[in-house]
Order: structure tokens, then sequence, then C-alpha cells
């Protein structure tokens, strides 16, 4: 049942790609996609890494980790929840790192471009998952995201070296390997709309 997510998620990849990838840049609401520079590469590993959304979302992992006591081995206390966190975060440093180390050596562009408040909402569900599987490369066109694929695989299957023994093998680690497509997923979709959010919040008239 583990492959199956692999399957999907080669799947979708495949599929986004094959309906949008071709010899046009793509070109955001915010205007054309300028290539990304160093200094840029790197401010995205922070806060992509502990940024204030991957730190809710460790904080989020560790909750539910810890009651529903996975790993067995931490236990379901304060101590077990901060272990949690740590093998997370672990994981999250070492598959952005991959992915911006990747992304740098063949032009992969690891940021997402929002579709746009003008955008229908089914326009920008769409985008929101074609940017999951699909990167910019050096010109501004839109291909699949190779090292983001290794980045989330890589991490996974790498971090099994110092894992509880209850999900260091292939099976969980193909698990959590499809766990972090979803989290992407769910990246994104905060950066999509939490700007429309936060301008009807906090606009002053």
């Amino acid at each position: 049942m583990k492959w199956i997510g692999v399957f999907l998620y080669i799947a979708a990849g495949t599929a986004a790609y094959a309906q949008i990838a071709g010899p046009a840049a793509y070109v955001p609401a915010t205007g054309p996609i300028e290539p990304i520079t160093n200094s840029q590469r790197l401010t995205w590993f922070v806060e992509s890494s502990v940024g204030p959304t991957s730190l809710l979302g460790g904080t989020v992992s560790a909750g539910f980790g810890t009651l529903l006591n996975r790993p067995v081995e931490y236990g379901t206390h304060w101590e077990g929840f901060g272990e949690r966190y740590g093998m997370r975060m672990t994981g999250i440093v070492t598959g952005d790192a991959m992915e911006a180390g990747l992304g740098a050596i063949w032009g992969e562009d690891p940021r997402y471009f929002r579709a746009g408040a003008t955008r229908s909402l089914k326009t920008r569900a769409g985008h929101i998952i074609k940017w999951t599987f699909l990167a910019p490369n050096r010109n501004g066109e839109l291909r699949p995201a190779y090292a983001r694929y290794a980045g989330i695989v890589g991490n996974n299957f790498l971090s099994n070296t110092w894992r509880a023994q209850s999900e260091s093998d292939t099976s969980h680690a193909l698990e959590r390997s499809g766990l972090g497509v979803l989290v992407k997923m769910a990246g994104n979709t905060f950066d999509e709309f939490w700007p429309d959010v936060k301008q009807k919040m906090f606009h002053r008239h």
C-alpha cells in the first residue's frame, strides 16, 4: 500500500508537467520571474527550514505524534514531544538543504509564486497543486521540481539512519515522503491565501 503513494506522487507530477510545461516562461500575477540569486536561495532555505510556518508545523506534527505515541520509543511526555520536534526539524533542514543545493546546480528555483487574488478559486487551487510538483528553471520555464523530489524522498530515507527503530524502515520512509508532498502543498496553500486574509484582517481604511 505504501508504494501507491509513490505512484500517485509520480503520476500527479507527470500529469501536471504534461498539462502546462512548454517553451514559454510562466508569468505570475506579480510579473516575470527573475532568476533567483544566491542570497535569495539562502533566504529561502532559512525561512523554509526555521521560519514561522515551519516552526508552527513542527509543533502540530510533534503534538499529534505525542498524542498518538508515534514512535513508541519517545513516549507521551514533554521529553517525547521535544524529541519528535527535533527529529522533524533535522529532516526539514536536511531536505531543504538538498533542494537548495541541488537546485543551485541545475538552476531550479524553490520559491513559490502566487497566482494572485485576481484569479478564480479553481485556478488558484490548480496553481497550488501544479507548483507542488513543478518549479521554474533559469529561464522562468516550469519544469519538474527534481531537486524538491530529491529533498523530500532523500531526507526521509537518509533520516532512517538516526530515527527510532520502529520507524526506520523503507515503509515508513515512503509514508513520510508522501506526507512531505502534502505538507509542501499545504505550505503553498498558506502562501497563496494568507496575504489576502492578512490584508482583510489588518487593513485600515
